[in-house]
């Protein structure tokens, strides 16, 4: 019974040094794509660090502004009620004809007060009949605490928008890190193949991931 002798081809040197060529090159890009996700990681953090700081303020700030609007608006609201109880006090002595104590009331006019006071006398309000009903209703009647508590109002709303707004940059960004994270962790594994094909397949992955990720990075704003 004759025996077959199976005569296997050595491999070439040419095909080895190719294989750890290419090798070579999957080592690199890994490497490449390991120090570019690791920056975008920590940019990232950087910059949502920095916009969780901005939410933390502009709530603060909100809420500031609002607590000051709610106290301003109080004292405007004792202005009006003083301004209404003066005004009823003068307009009482002075049907009753007491000029003396409608003199005294008058002198306790606010300043905020006159304009309007004296707005409403010219409209002749006893013979008149088309005459406004109160000097509070004229035009002229202002309340500074109440535009003061009108703007920090606005403020507040102003600022706790602009919290809501730094909460969903931070969220964004967070988000980026996950995914600069991905790609840490597919190019970290693709050393371990020794396959370079899936080598290959989960670089390309990787640097899809770092491209997407860096697109996102350049979509946010920054402080």
């Amino acid at each position: 019974m004759s025996e077959h002798v199976h005569i296997h081809a050595p491999e070439l040197p040419e095909s080895r040094a190719e294989g750890r060529g290419a090798e070579r090159v999957y080592e690199l890009v890994a490497a490449v794509l390991l120090s570019l996700a690791t920056l975008g990681i920590a940019w990232s953090g950087y910059q949502a660090a920095k916009w969780s700081g901005m939410q933390s303020r502009r709530y603060a700030q909100a809420s500031t502004a609002r607590a000051e609007a709610n106290r301003v608006s109080t004292a405007a609201g004792q202005d009006r009620l003083q301004d209404l109880l003066n005004f009823n006090r003068w307009l009482e002595v002075s049907t009753q004809g007491n000029q003396v104590l409608a003199d005294l009331y008058e002198r306790r006019f606010r300043p905020e007060f006159l304009p309007a006071f004296n707005a409403w006398q010219a409209e002749d309000p006893v013979h008149n009949p088309n005459a406004i009903a109160s000097p509070l209703y004229e035009p002229q009647y202002h309340l500074a605490n109440e535009a003061k508590a009108n703007a920090l109002e606005d403020l507040g709303n102003r600022r706790f928008n602009e919290g809501k707004d730094a909460t969903d940059h931070t969220d964004a960004y967070v988000l980026t890190t996950v995914f600069f994270a991905a790609v840490l962790f597919f190019a970290g594994i693709s050393t371990r193949f020794d396959w370079l094909q899936l080598r290959a397949a989960v670089l390309v992955f990787a640097t899809v991931g770092l491209a997407y990720s860096a697109f996102r990075l350049s979509t946010l704003p920054r402080l």
